[in-house]
């Protein structure tokens, strides 16, 4: 699952990379960006975070949870939880659509 984090991680960077023009303050925009987007692996979920807290989002990181399969994007609810109604896409089957903003809603 290191690899699908790491991908995702790749996708939100790019997402913000390609948001407005390129300019020598967007490219250092850019770095510290790119520098700051952490994640935290728990026992259910992984938070993944921006801009030194930010949460974007979570992963459901067990097979044990009722409602999500493992690798499921959860939009985040708040700083320690994430939002429980739909999953927005899987990391392990690459089934997802994400911005540096936060999970997209699926159609």
């Amino acid at each position: 699952m290191q690899n699908q984090i790491a991908q995702l991680i790749e996708d939100i960077k790019v997402s913000y990379a390609g948001f407005g023009p390129l300019t020598d303050v967007r490219k250092k925009m850019i770095e510290e960006f790119n520098e700051n987007i952490t994640y935290t692996v728990g026992k259910k979920y992984i938070k993944i975070c921006h801009r030194g807290g930010c949460v974007w989002g979570f992963v459901v990181n067990t097979d044990a949870d009722k409602k999500f399969l493992k690798g499921d994007i959860l939009k985040a609810a708040g700083w320690a939880s994430p939002a429980r109604n739909s999953a927005r896409g899987n990391i392990i089957t690459g089934d997802y659509s994400v911005s540096w903003t936060g999970p997209h809603y699926l159609k």
